[in-house]
């Protein structure tokens, strides 16, 4: 199980534990923990981790969780041992920083492990934290019911303030205090800037990740890794510490592409844009949480970015076997320039997404999308209601245009399942 720190993996391998009859668990940034793996011999780890935590074995269902396996690159080589010789054992093994120790295992076992990443949790995870049983169902059906659609979008609108932090969710739901969470996201966000020795080489590279952690929040669009946030640092510097950030799953590069079939290849000579692990955060970094409260449309407020990011964070949320990256649309001409805001694989064909406000008389560089592609399918995620249009682009291409409220990104792949399915010109 692959995540950045602190989106719980430990608890929900703990609450998956209630399932087996027999459990036992492991943290490897405990010494003791961490000393039963120098030796191969499965049978003597195991039996030494029994009497280690007092578990006594049956022979009924046993579930072993590894945390922190990124402390022992060893322990991870010896996964493909449990798999082969204890075949009737279920182990579950996680970290937050497996990227950079799988830099140091030797033979890794390949096809023995199964992956899933856990990310903050997405709009409809929060309707289910706060237990709002009719939210979920009425975000369950294809298309949303006009009468739900209030309720949704200023839940939606909620959960966009508070974001998907587990603990952040947790201690809204005790009190229903914005102003109380302030303290948490500090301590989280504090957190991450005290790993960045764990993401760096040496000195050098740890002064460049902590710049980058401390000016990143601030840049509204594209950036250029050259001088990035006013520094000295060059080029080649701040791409290695970005790569290093989005290993760890904190900040992540959205590199554009000139595809408008599949697949999506992006382009890492053009500049990208910068996804945070949660949009709380951000929120709370940039100091944007009080005014949020008052705003009606959020594509209005601070030049759309925040629901933006917002739309991006629950598009990869819905990936739990992939390490997801959304990617953007650019057609970058001498005398005309246009930026699709996000692409979206379904089948065969490349989906532009637009995130927008207003008349569909603005989307420009859809249109521009449109006449390049080999299908007439586009969606506009909006604040308004779910409907779907016929278009025509200045050029006179016909189109549908699919209108999704903000509060349906983690539907996308239903919706578009249906639009296409539904929908011909």
């Amino acid at each position: 199980m692959r995540g950045a720190r602190q989106v719980g993996k430990t608890t929900l391998v703990r609450e998956f534990s209630k399932e087996f009859d027999n459990y036992l668990e492991l943290n490897l940034e405990r010494e003791s923990d961490r000393d039963l793996f120098l030796t191969d011999d499965i049978n003597k780890i195991l039996n030494a981790a029994y009497i280690l935590k007092n578990v006594i074995p049956d022979d009924r269902t046993m579930l072993l969780f590894i945390d922190e396996i990124q402390e022992s690159p060893k322990a991870i080589q010896l996964l493909r041992y449990f798999y082969e010789d204890k075949p009737e054992l279920y182990v579950i093994a996680a970290g937050s920083l497996l990227e950079f120790a799988f830099r140091k295992v030797p033979s890794f076992p390949v096809g023995r492990i199964e992956y899933l990443y856990l990310h903050p949790l997405n709009f409809e995870e929060y309707l289910g934290a706060i237990n709002h049983a009719g939210a979920v169902e009425a975000l369950k059906t294809i298309p949303a019911p006009d009468y739900a659609h209030k309720i949704l979008f200023d839940l939606f609108h909620e959960y966009g303030i508070v974001g998907g932090m587990p603990e952040i969710v947790s201690q809204y739901v005790k009190d229903q205090n914005i102003a109380r969470l302030s303290g948490m996201y500090h301590r989280l966000w504090q957190a991450y800037k005290d790993d960045a020795g764990k993401y760096a080489r040496n000195e050098s590279d740890r002064k460049v990740i902590q710049h980058i952690i401390d000016s990143s929040p601030y840049e509204l669009d594209r950036i250029k890794f050259e001088r990035f946030g006013e520094s000295n640092y060059r080029s080649r510097e701040v791409g290695e510490a970005f790569r290093s950030l989005s290993l760890a799953r904190i900040i992540q590069l959205v590199y554009p592409t000139t595809a408008v079939s599949p697949p999506i290849r992006p382009n890492l000579r053009k500049r990208p844009r910068l996804q945070f692990l949660d949009t709380g955060l951000l929120n709370n970094i940039l100091m944007l949480q009080g005014d949020m409260i008052t705003v009606r449309d959020l594509n209005d407020f601070y030049r759309g970015k925040v629901v933006y990011h917002l739309v991006c964070q629950e598009l990869i949320s819905v990936h739990e076997k992939s390490a997801y990256i959304p990617h953007f649309w650019v057609r970058e001409e001498k005398d005309s320039n246009s930026e699709v805001d996000l692409l979206f694989r379904h089948g065969k064909y490349l989906i532009p997404i637009e995130v927008k406000s207003g008349s569909q008389g603005r989307l420009r560089s859809l249109h521009q999308f449109v006449e390049r592609a080999d299908h007439p399918y586009a969606v506009r995620i909006y604040a308004g209601e779910f409907k779907v249009e016929d278009h025509h682009t200045p050029g006179g291409k016909p189109y549908l245009l699919m209108n999704l409220p903000y509060y349906l990104g983690t539907k996308i792949t239903e919706y578009l399942e249906y639009f296409v399915k539904n929908y011909r010109l």
